[in-house]
């Protein structure tokens, strides 16, 4: 058979996630002890100190912030796909447990508050980011209690808790003090706690998958699209009835440049951003350059405005349903929250002048369009959410991806355009017409630089990924890395051919007769070892791009459905 790139060549990666499903095929719980030594033989990009007897600050990071934060009492994970199978397995209504929530990833979580943490799992991906990420993190908390035991003065100094001695715990540890600090950043609250464990004792998690057949994904992801019908249906909307603009992004962007909730509140937060913790702001705000960012700022900033004032939450639901805009949270299964966009119902007086600039907004209103978007999911789990819209609206009329990706030849903040996407599920190489072109984003872009004309790669996970795999697929062109276009496009080829879609071969999607675009931004530089978003946030510099994406976006929709109409 004629592979469509390359082989890798990468045996301990395939290595390892043989083993991992072959052990999970058991009816019992798996140790993860039993992953560590296919784990370090995978030189992984995120774990690049895997093998060494130094802890590894970078992959301790980037996976305690995918956990949920009981990692120092959990003992065991539990995997299902539907509630039933936790039920059938013994452990009863886990929806009951204590939910938990991991900073960096969504996946419904629950806690029995003792020893024990139940995950639904929304795809295979769930499975290959799971599992690495629980053997870095045993790795390096057990590196750590190896380290620091073998120090008196470690103890104690760790046992105080004293915030003037982390450079002691650094040099203890053998890292540079702006690892700890990044890692108590990390942690917060937790920084002490989970380091008192460390040196109380090594842990030994097991892991028990209770099923994982196509059916229960298909049934999980039937129940998300039943639960947002219902939803829709609640306010006045039968989407079975509608065309639709299916948008993969995330859960701020579009309410704010539809909403105008943060102009409403202007004063408000910018007297916020002069108090307290925020006061470091003020010269940020002073420093930009246009108004336009000055809007980005905003929206960065109410963020962190909410969290301090959790009433102001309920105003802004209030002002995005008089927008036309409605939320509709998940329930049970897949943990992405949707959104629905009435067209008709927008208020131009309401909306970020950037979308509405040589538009006639008020022509919207004479449109029957929604536009559902979803909380950028996780690897496979696009292709079941996006099926499962195509089947149950009238008509798809666009499907946009926004989303984050690793870049081999850009910066963090920069956004990339991809018209060939290689899937490392499918084996398939994609080619599409992507309906962005640089004009489309590079007037909202202040800060990051575009790259057009890429070719992306759909890589199984975050940890599944070394300098030898990369390396082989950058000499083919490919230069952005990332988890969810190829599982999207495998979607549109079922959309508009009459088989499901094939397995290595080169698939041409210029046949779709309807809008396909993606655009990606650049979170992580995973030539530079370490520097990933366990490193840090990208701040507010990092959502240039995403609202020069959402804009490019929303302005797209208008001009498809302005056309459509007139």
């Amino acid at each position: 058979m004629i592979r469509t790139v390359p082989d890798t060549g990468n045996e301990e990666i395939e290595l390892y996630i043989r083993t991992y499903y072959s052990l999970l095929r058991s009816t019992d719980a798996i140790k993860i002890e039993a992953l560590i030594e296919t784990h370090a033989a995978t030189d992984s990009s995120l774990h690049v100190h895997a093998r060494e007897p130094r802890a590894d600050i970078s992959a301790l990071v980037y996976s305690a912030l995918r956990l949920p934060p009981v990692m120092h009492k959990a003992k065991s994970f539990v995997l299902g796909q539907i509630m039933e199978d936790f039920v059938r397995a013994g452990f009863g209504a886990v929806e009951e447990w204590e939910r938990v929530y991991a900073p960096g990833r969504r996946r419904r979580t629950h806690f029995n508050g003792i020893d024990c943490v139940a995950t639904m799992i929304a795809s295979r991906s769930d499975i290959d980011d799971l599992i690495p990420i629980l053997t870095a993190f045993q790795m390096e908390w057990n590196k750590i209690h190896e380290i620091v035991t073998l120090s008196s003065d470690a103890i104690d100094v760790i046992l105080r808790r004293e915030v003037t001695s982390l450079d002691v715990v650094a040099t203890v540890l053998g890292v540079e003090t702006d690892d700890i600090w990044r890692l108590k950043d990390a942690l917060q609250d937790l920084f002490w706690i989970y380091l008192n464990a460390m040196v109380d004792r090594k842990i030994d998690l097991s892991l028990q998958l209770l099923s994982g057949s196509q059916v229960n994904y298909r049934k999980a992801a039937s129940r998300w699209w039943g639960n947002l019908s219902r939803a829709c249906e609640e306010y006045g909307i039968n989407v079975q009835e509608r065309p639709v603009y299916f948008v993969s992004s995330n859960t701020h962007s579009i309410s704010n440049l539809v909403s105008g909730f943060s102009q409403d509140i202007e004063q408000d937060l910018l007297a916020f951003m002069g108090h307290g913790t925020q006061a470091s702001l003020v010269s940020e705000w002073e420093s930009i350059p246009d108004n336009h960012s000055r809007a980005n700022f905003l929206y960065y900033l109410l963020k962190k405005y909410q969290s301090a004032n959790p009433h102001s939450t309920q105003e802004m639901r209030i002002a995005e349903e008089n927008s036309g805009f409605y939320r509709v949270q998940a329930k049970h299964g897949f943990d992405t929250e949707a959104q629905i966009l009435h067209l008709e119902a927008l208020d131009a007086a309401r909306l970020d002048s950037r979308i509405t600039e040589g538009f006639d907004v008020d022509a919207l209103r004479k449109s029957d369009a929604l536009v559902i978007n979803i909380d950028y999911p996780l690897g496979l789990a696009a292709f079941e959410l996006l099926t499962r819209v195509g089947e149950g609206c009238a008509q798809i009329l666009g499907m946009y991806v926004m989303g984050k990706a690793a870049t081999l030849n850009g910066r963090i903040g920069d956004v990339m355009l991809v018209n060939v996407v290689h899937d490392e599920h499918s084996k398939n190489t994609y080619l599409f017409q992507n309906c962005f072109q640089s004009h489309h984003i590079v007037p909202y872009l202040t800060y990051g630089m575009l790259l057009d004309n890429q070719k992306a790669l759909t890589a199984r996970g975050t940890f599944l990924q070394n300098r030898t795999f990369m390396d082989v697929f950058y000499r083919e062109g490919y230069t952005v890395l990332e988890m969810e276009a190829g599982p999207y496009l495998s979607a549109v080829y079922e959309m508009i051919r009459p088989v499901r879609h094939p397995y290595n071969e080169i698939v041409n999607l210029y046949a779709a007769r309807f809008d396909v675009g993606m655009i990606h931004y650049a979170s992580d530089t995973p030539y530079s070892k370490g520097h990933n978003l366990g490193a840090g946030s990208l701040g507010y510099r990092g959502i240039d791009s995403t609202y020069a994406s959402a804009i490019a976006i929303m302005r797209r929709i208008f001009n498809q459905e302005i056309t459509r109409i007139s």
